[in-house]
Formats: C-alpha cells, structure tokens, sequence
C-alpha cells in the first residue's frame, strides 16, 4: 500500500522487523488488532516485494517525460553532462502525484490537502507543475518554514545555552519571517543582520550576537563564518582565524535595568592604544588575504559586511546557494553544505558556479535560484535509481529520499486528523502562550518543544550547523507511531476523521479519499483490492476499518518519507 520502492533506511531484513514489531504490540492495542497488522503487513511486503520488478509494470512513483521539463534548462544540461560523462542514467521523472507532495513539502513544509492533491492530479493543463510552482512560493507558509529553517541557523532561542529570553526570540523570528515573507534580497538581509546595534528587545537583527554563545570575537567571526561563508573556521589556521576575528573586536554589550536585555554596539575604545594620541588605525586582514587599515571610528563588521555581500565575493554566493540545492534535492553540490573548503570540492562545479550567477544576476532574490531549481528535470527526477553506480545519488541521477522532519511530520499528522499539539516551555506564560492551533513549523522560538519534537530529532538550535538536526530513524519512533496513545487518539478522535466516517461517500471513495489525505495520490488497484479484502474478510467494519487503514497509511515509509 504504497511504500517508496527505494529505502535504505528500510531494507528488506527491517520490514521483517517491523512486522516483528507490529505483531508484539498489535495484542496491546485492542481485541482484533491481528487484523490490522495483517493489513499492515500487506502492506510494507506488498511494497518490498514490488521493489524487484519495479519496471516491470507501471507504478505510482514514476511519470511519462510529457508531464516534467525536457532536460534543456541551464541546470539539467550540466547535470546531465555530468552524468553521461560518468555512464550514469538518470532516474525516470517523478510521476505528478509525486511530485505534488514533494513540492508541497520542500517549499511550504505542508501537505496538500485531499482537495488540493485532486484538482492537481486531474488537471490535464501541460504547464502545471510550474504553475504550482509559483503558487507555493507565493503562500503565506512559505515565510513560516523557511523562517524555521532560517531560525535553525541564526540560533532563535530563548534559554540555555542561547538565552535569549522569549520576547527577544520573538521579535527575532518575526524578523526573519517578515524579510522572508516580502522576498528582501539576500545581502540586504546578510548586512543588516552582521552590521547591526542596539538594544535585542527593540533592534531584532541584534540578536544576531546576542545568539552566539560566547562574546569573544573568535566566537563571533565563527558564527559569522559558519552562518555566511559555509565554513568551519576552527579548520583554518590560527593566523587566519585571528584575522577574522579582528573585523569583529570592537563588538561591545551593554546591560540594561531590564532582565535579559542588552544593547549590542560598536566600542571604538576596544581598539589598540597607540601612545598618548590614543588610538590609531589598525590593519586587519579579509579572509581572502586582503589587508585593510581600519580607522579607530571605522565599524570592522561594517568593513567586512561590505567585502563579504560584493558580487566579486565567491564565498557569499556560493555558500546560499549550495545551501539552497540542499535543501531542496536533499545534498549540496559541497557536502555538507556547511562545510565549504578546499579539500572538499564541488560535485559539480559548473553547476555551483550557475546557481552563484543566476543570484547575483536576480539581484540576491532567492526566490528566483528556488524557481530555477524547482523548475529543472534534476529536482523532478524520480527517487527511483536507474543506475546501480553507488554514485547516483550523490551526482543528482536521482531525488535525494530523506525522512520529514520532526515539525513537518507533527503538523501533518495534525492536519490528516484534524487534532492540535500542546508545547511547553520552562519559562512561563504570557511570553511563552501558545495558541492551540499554533503549527509547529511557525514556532519561533526554539526552547518551545513537545515530546514529539524530542523524539522526532527537532535541532536544539545551539551551533547552527545544519547536522544539528537528527533525521535518522530508530526504534522508539517507529513504536511510536505503531502503538502510541498519543497517535492513537488522534487518528479515533480527530474531526477530520470523524467526519469522514460520518459522511455519505461510498467505500472506494472514501478510501480514495484516505490516500489524497495522507500520501497524496490515489490508490492503486492492487490498493483497492487489498483494502476491500481486509474489510470482507476482518471483523473491521465501518469505523474500525477506515481507523486501521489511515493507522497503516501514515506508518508506511512513503508517508514518512520525502521522495
């Protein structure tokens, strides 16, 4: 019932485990519960069994070449250069189920909703896909992710080790989202974040240095390096590093009377003594090896801000860029994207080297690399390899499979039943209040947590590197899923659910139904078959069989999975 063909973190020995699972917990959930593990296991096997004959007959996973880009745009004539010079074959295209899901998640972090994945799939219109394109990029959820992607990187909490209190993380977050929403240019949004002062209660940018855990400019210059550069600074050598560290030794705090408040500014007498006419220009040293005098009233974050956001600047560009890719196909161009550095090249120089022109020539619109990206028959590749080189993957042959995050997994399984979530905090209310209906994607601040997001591997938001977040599956999630109250009652007493049940719709309808809400397509006639027999043959009826079968759905690897 659905499973991607392709899971390496579920190979054929961990559906026999999962089973395994399911049938030592199914006895705990309810008398009869046998038959929704037999349900279950029809379907992880039905999938897995598939896996070996995948071309043999048409499947839900894969389109004709009519319905994605012909493979001439900038992006693919690189990547697929590439891949022929490698004698690797490019994967099929993604079929228009999905690849309605996949963009709905990569660019808003939501599902589609059964309406929504209907009209999509039987609109016969041959520009759909880009027109869907445009549409997501313009919805107001685009702001609420890429402010929590954003929010991973800038550090937006509130506690320890971070601390800084939630109406600082809020004004913080509504910062980011608010440049997001309105599409400001990137080194706009770079220069005002590296160059700014004031108090981090009334100045939002300055929580910038406030959200570095040391003061030391060393601290500093390795944020900055990490969060705009891609680079681990603590690899460079001493002398490079204490260069940098140079732009930012006049960084001064300032408390106020108000608890957690401090005013960020530039402190022109940190600068060195030069005899008894006080301070004299000092020389410090660019990244790139350029040197430059700063005067004793020159702001070095300024001086550096200028050099690092220029269009001659590779590494601004570059590091964006390839952090975008990744976000979007699921690996940078330079693996990891944060770690940018000579011994660890580009997979495919040109195509970074296309991406840094495309922005610079949008004027810094990231908007505008997301579209390329969207739009080009590498993104709308299939997750289904077509080559058995171990290389596919990494070179772009096919679309990256990696498991939803924790924030996204939570607000789907809320939007599928139609339930809220409740999260907490150590500090309490009114900073911390959160409305019930509030989305875990809109979060702002990161010490607002659920246990769900603890398990789920939601990133602690202390470093900002991108690995912070734990994406790898294991065991307790899996039971989770399977066998938790917490999901249970969600699936039994959401509304939504409810009010399907309640509904007219004739069975295969409503299954029909099911599967748009859940994985977005609609069900295949093996599907269908294997549905009808578990209600026929089961003491499920009704209720229990449409409970059992959202229950199957949403612990199948194709739901948890992007692909």
């Amino acid at each position: 019932m659905g499973n991607i063909r392709r899971v390496p973190a579920l190979n054929m020995s961990e559906y026999g485990r999962a089973y395994s699972y399911l049938v030592c917990v199914s006895n705990s959930v309810r008398p009869g519960a046998m038959g929704k593990t037999a349900l279950f296991a029809a379907v992880i096997f039905l999938s897995a069994a598939s896996a070996a004959g995948r071309r043999a007959a048409a499947n839900p996973f894969e389109g004709s070449a009519a319905s994605a880009p012909d493979g001439q745009g900038p992006i693919d004539k690189l990547v697929f250069a590439r891949l022929g010079r490698l004698g690797i074959k490019p994967a099929n295209v993604c079929s228009d189920a999905v690849f309605l899901r996949r963009v709905y998640l990569d660019v808003i972090g939501t599902l589609p909703t059964a309406r929504e994945a209907r009209d999509f799939l039987q609109d016969a219109s041959p520009d759909k896909r880009r027109a869907l394109i445009d549409r997501l990029l313009a919805r107001p959820e685009f702001a609420d992710y890429w402010a929590m992607k954003w929010s991973d990187l800038l550090r937006v909490k509130a506690e320890f080790p971070i601390n800084l209190w939630p109406n600082a993380a809020e004004i913080y977050h509504r910062w980011i989202r608010a440049g997001i929403k309105e599409n400001k240019p990137y080194d706009r949004f770079a220069r005002e974040l590296l160059t700014a002062s004031g108090s981090n209660f009334a100045v939002p940018e300055a929580n910038f240095y406030r959200a570095v855990q040391s003061k030391d400019p060393n601290a500093i210059a390795k944020a900055v390096a990490l969060t705009f550069m891609g680079c681990r600074m603590e690899k460079w050598p001493k002398d490079r590093q204490d260069a940098m560290a140079s732009m930012f030794a006049q960084v001064g705090y300032k408390a106020t009377g108000e608890w957690k408040e401090e005013i960020v500014f530039f402190d022109p007498a940190k600068a060195a003594k030069a005899g008894p006419a006080g301070p004299a220009a000092r020389q410090a040293m660019l990244p790139d090896g350029t040197k430059v005098q700063l005067a004793p009233d020159r702001d070095g974050r300024e001086v550096f801000a200028d050099w690092l956001i220029s269009p001659k600047n590779q590494w601004f560009a570059r590091n964006i860029v390839n952090r975008a890719w990744c976000w979007l196909v699921g690996r940078g161009i330079i693996h990891e994207p944060d770690d940018i550095r000579p011994d660890n090249p580009p997979r495919n120089p040109e195509l970074l080297v296309l991406l840094e022109r495309e922005l610079v020539a949008a004027r810094w619109d990231i908007k505008a690399v997301f579209r390329l990206i969207l739009n080009s028959r590498t993104y709308q590749l299939s997750t289904i390899p077509a080559s058995d080189n171990p290389q596919a993957e990494a070179e772009f042959a096919c679309y990256g499979l990696r498991r939803l995050e924790a924030e996204v997994l939570i607000d789907a399984l809320c939007q599928i039943t139609g339930t809220t979530e409740k999260y907490t905090s150590a500090i309490p209310e009114p900073f911390t209040f959160i409305p019930e209906k509030q989305r875990s994607i809109a979060l702002a601040d990161g010490s607002i947590t659920s246990s769900f997001l603890e398990m789920y591997g939601r990133p602690a938001r202390d470093t900002g590197l991108e690995s912070e977040r734990n994406n790898r599956p294991t065991p307790s999630q899996r039971l989770h899923l399977l066998n938790s109250s917490h999901i249970q009652r969600k699936i039994e007493q959401g509304w939504k659910i409810q009010a399907l049940l309640r509904s007219k719709a004739a069975p295969r309808e409503m299954v029909a139904t099911i599967y748009l809400t859940v994985l977005s397509r609609f069900p295949t006639a093996e599907e269908l078959k294997i549905v009808g027999d578990y209600s026929t043959t089961n003491s499920a009826k009704g209720r229990d069989a449409v409970v059992d079968l959202v229950w199957a759905l949403i612990n199948s690897t194709e739901f948890l999975y992007r692909h």
